[in-house]
């Protein structure tokens, strides 16, 4: 117990050199890449069911009421997000981060890889939709787990200094994942399309299985973080996490997920809906796809940059000059997806990724500093999949529906609404730069 909290105090005395050693790149290296892993995986799904699945799991539907269903699909992938969160959470707040990171990529990538194999409808009828939603589900499960573990052994590893910038390499997965997804499902749209449609959509996800090997080999380096170490001889912190976030920090849990949604919304709407919407007013697929790989690039600069400004002034002001943009920007962003065209397309996401990437980059940070140590991964994995399950998993059906009803002007008053709502909650929450991560309570 001595030598833990040796440990522990240590840690809390990293220099502003510490992020260079060999150990402290090791663990950067996991968490980006292992991220990247798992969202390659989860964001290959969201582009090919604005592109896929309509046609491949719901033939026998109308293209509309396919292109609804096969969002529902996407939709309970998001929902599965914060079960995972609260599950992996609690493993990883009582046994430690680095073996529940181990556990999320293999089931990550077992998930991922079954998709690519699955039946269509027409071969055996309602099976393979039903099929296609309970892999989506193991995948939402599995990635509910990763993005704490991965933010968190970076960020209790980290000097005070740098927290921010540390626990960004989680969040850079996504648009890394983004990249690579968006790129290969881009490369075989190049098929025509009915072998698209066959099997060329297959190979991506078979890829999966490629990559997690990798991500393996390079996670089973990283060490367990100090600071879990420092507590887990306590025994007064080995309570159920999930209860002791919700009776003792109820009000900071349910303002990180109002702020978190602020990102994740443009995700819904602009990479997942606008994706198929302008595809549908006349878009090229393949030009929509080489378009999201661009956007995530930017967002992926942007929330580097980001990162490093939260170390500096701040994770609120940051976050909130993103949401200041994201407002300004959504009506620009939906005239411009709803015209059709290739380049105000590519415009738009582009743009909007950006600006998703100036709330992204501080935002690990921002929520693992709501939560004491004890209750950290699960805390912050359950404001984070919260916020993705009604951020993201919804977006794209309900703004279908707003559309519907009233066109994109509806729509964008909506969403404006909803970054208000974010914008507020993030007024209200704790800045957490210069907290002190061992004495949160």
């Amino acid at each position: 117990m001595m030598s833990s909290t040796k440990n522990g105090a240590n840690q809390r005395r990293l220099t502003h050199d510490s992020l260079r050693t060999p150990q402290m790149r090791r663990i950067l290296a996991s968490s980006f890449i292992g991220s990247a892993i798992e969202f390659y995986d989860f964001m290959l799904y969201a582009a090919a069911s604005a592109l896929v699945f309509a046609h491949v799991f719901f033939s026998d539907l109308d293209p509309a009421i396919a292109t609804v269903a096969s969002f529902a699909t996407l939709a309970a992938g998001y929902v599965a997000r914060p079960l995972g969160g609260i599950i992996f959470g609690h493993f990883g707040d009582r046994l430690g981060r680095k073996g529940v990171l181990v556990v999320t990529m293999i089931t990550m990538g077992i998930g991922t890889a079954l998709i690519g194999v699955l039946p269509t409808y027409e071969q055996v009828g309602v099976i393979a939709p039903l099929m296609l939603v309970s892999l989506r589900v193991i995948q939402g499960f599995a990635v509910g787990g990763e993005w704490g573990g991965a933010m968190l052994i970076a960020l209790e590893q980290a000097p005070a200094g740098k927290r921010g910038f540390a626990a960004s390499f989680a969040n850079l997965g996504a648009p890394a994942g983004s990249i690579l997804s968006a790129g290969m499902l881009s490369l075989f749209s190049l098929l025509p399309s009915e072998q698209f449609l066959s099997w060329g959509w297959r190979i991506p996800f078979l890829a999966s299985f490629v990559l997690v090997l990798i991500g393996l080999f390079i996670r089973l380096k990283v060490v367990e973080s100090p600071l879990f170490v420092e507590l887990s001889a306590k025994a007064e912190e080995r309570r159920i996490p999930l209860l002791r976030v919700l009776t003792k920090s109820p009000r900071v849990l349910i303002l990180g997920v109002l702020v978190a949604m602020s990102q994740l919304t443009i995700s819904g709407m602009v990479s997942v809906w606008g994706l198929s919407y302008a595809t549908s007013q006349g878009a090229d697929s393949t030009f929509a796809l080489d378009s999201k790989v661009f956007s995530a690039i930017a967002m992926f600069v942007t929330a580097i940059l980001a990162a490093r400004l939260s170390d500096k002034w701040g994770r609120r002001p940051v976050i909130a000059f993103g949401i200041i943009l994201a407002i300004i920007f959504a009506y620009p962003a939906l005239l411009l997806i709803s015209s059709g065209e290739n380049w105000f397309f590519a415009l738009a996401v582009v743009l909007a990724q950006g600006i998703q990437g100036v709330i992204l980059g501080p935002l690990a940070a921002f929520l693992a500093e709501l939560f004491p140590t004890g209750v950290r991964f699960t805390g912050s994995s359950v404001a984070f999949q919260g916020a993705s399950a009604i951020g993201a998993g919804f977006t794209p059906i309900l703004a279908s529906t707003f559309v519907a009803a009233g066109g994109v002007m509806l729509l964008g008053a909506a969403w404006i609404v909803v970054l208000v709502i974010c914008g507020t909650a993030l007024l209200i929450a704790p800045e957490g730069r210069r907290r002190d991560l061992a004495t949160i309570s």
